[in-house]
């Protein structure tokens, strides 16, 4: 059986839409108080993980050991280094993965769960660098923390003030606030990032060239005298829907695409006498071998073609064709 469609009355959608915008207004609300808490302190903090010899080993439980994946992951994957422990597992075994050098982030809104009274005492013992991020200053975990990272909540965006809602908002903000501060510090580059996402589509887009596509392909080229045969033989067989035009020294003169050859047949000419000269673009748009290949397509789109000559100077290298970006996962 399929799923059950029930209709709604204006009067209830316009319930259910008001209530989607009150929690982001009250979301945004908090995030824009956030903002204008933020002090000269947290300078001293993110210039503390900027020069760590170890890695940020960021804690939780709850809902903020979910937020605390996520902000490792963004930490890695932005230069810096980082690990997630969890709070609860830390306490049975898991604080073994501290090393001296390591610099512990504590997630927690209250500051003052269980675990978290447990752990923090063990951290400072060990003489780590104990960083709260927290949203109560007077909690256990802020009295006993090196340095406090406040996420000031006046209430959850829940009607009962009870699901960790806005607090998680703050805290995931925050996480990328800290990680985006690092990232301009190291001076974290668009190659950098590409070295961290070589398997990515966001990579991809970063270092993958024109030319690493073309070589992949065969590489169609026909004369300036060749005739219709020859043609579409050499459009057939390559496969790229495309075929360069050359003069006798081997230079790019034109291309000559399906779409040319469906519309010289449908104007009627005599098809005998025609060459690779008479039907052919002449100067095609082209690209150097080191484009990258996001910027390949972004000329395609601009002319609305689906094939680009490849060019190493004056030298034809052959075809990136659109199925090229797509199968890359650039489109």
């Amino acid at each position: 059986m399929g799923a059950k469609i029930t209709t709604l009355n204006p009067n209830m959608q316009k319930e259910i839409q008001e209530n989607i915008q009150e929690t982001l207004q009250k979301e945004a609300d908090a995030l824009m108080n956030m903002v204008s808490s933020v002090d000269s302190g947290i300078s001293e903090v993110i210039q503390l993980l900027f020069n760590c010899q170890g890695r940020l080993v960021i804690t939780g439980i709850g809902k903020s050991a979910i937020i605390a994946h996520k902000i490792v992951a963004t930490l890695n994957s932005t230069g810096t280094s980082a690990l997630f422990m969890h709070a609860a597992d830390a306490i049975h075994g898991d604080l073994g993965m501290i090393s001296k050098e390591d610099i512990v982030i504590c997630i927690s809104k209250s500051g003052d769960t269980p675990e978290i009274k447990v752990l923090a005492p063990l951290i400072k013992g060990f003489g780590n660098t104990l960083i709260a991020m927290v949203s109560n200053k007077t909690s256990f975990l802020a009295r006993n923390a090196d340095y406090i990272i406040h996420l000031p909540l006046e209430a959850e965006a829940d009607p009962n003030n009870l699901a960790p809602t806005t607090s998680t908002t703050l805290q995931i903000a925050m996480g990328d606030a800290i990680a985006i501060a690092l990232l301009s510090m190291r001076g974290f580059s668009q190659e950098n990032f590409a070295k961290y996402h070589p398997g990515g589509s966001l990579g991809k887009q970063l270092y993958l060239r024109a030319g690493d596509l073309a070589a992949e392909n065969e590489r169609p080229k026909v004369y300036l005298g060749d005739n219709l045969r020859t043609i579409i033989m050499e459009i057939s067989s390559k496969r790229l829907g495309a075929t360069a035009v050359m003069d006798d020294n081997e230079n790019l003169v034109g291309i000559i695409t399906d779409g040319d050859l469906r519309r010289m047949l449908e104007s009627g000419q005599d098809t005998t006498q025609i060459t690779a000269g008479n039907i052919m673009t002449s100067m095609p748009k082209s690209v150097e071998y080191n484009t990258l290949a996001v910027e390949a397509l972004t000329l395609m789109r601009k002319y609305s073609i689906t094939q680009l000559p490849v060019m190493d100077g004056c030298r034809y290298k052959g075809i990136v064709h659109l199925h090229d970006l797509v199968r890359e996962g650039i489109i």
